[in-house]
């Protein structure tokens, strides 16, 4: 509940005069607050509006759309709306797009190490089968980590 809130439903029993001095508000302000309701509650009901939509393609894409593809679907269907809109409804009403795993890292070189000699010094040709072996097995996982 905002300040204003707190005068709107106080006022009759202590008066929007004494609150707003005791609470460090302007009447101008709360008045200004009270006239704008209508817009407030405008906001709220487009925002309700607007998550229904947000529902349907997130729904329709499996649950895997995040807010700029959803932001995409709509303004391709027609909906003129601010992506920053589309992020913040998403937000309020606990949609969340799929995230991708994060990369595991395979290789952390030793600070100290030096370089590892290059034995076979960048050729790879074969001249005979059994001849050369080389591989990378840094990205096995390994039991206890």
């Amino acid at each position: 509940m905002s300040r204003f809130g707190f005068v709107e439903d106080h006022r009759g029993a202590f008066g929007v005069q004494r609150l707003c001095r005791v609470l460090g508000l302007s009447r101008s302000g709360y008045y200004r607050w009270c006239s704008s309701a209508p817009a407030r509650a405008a906001r709220v009901a487009g925002d309700a509006r607007l998550a229904g939509r947000i529902r349907g393609v997130h729904a329709a894409w499996g649950g895997v759309y995040g807010s700029p593809r959803v932001h995409a679907e709509l303004r391709e269907a027609g909906s003129m709306v601010n992506r920053k809109r589309v992020e913040r409804v998403m937000r309020e009403h606990g949609i969340v797009g799929r995230h991708q795993r994060r990369r595991c890292r395979t290789t952390v070189p030793a600070w100290a190490a030096g370089a590892v000699p290059d034995l076979l010094r960048c050729d790879f040709s074969i001249g005979r089968a059994d001849e050369r072996w080389c591989g990378d097995v840094t990205y096995l996982p390994v039991a206890g980590r």
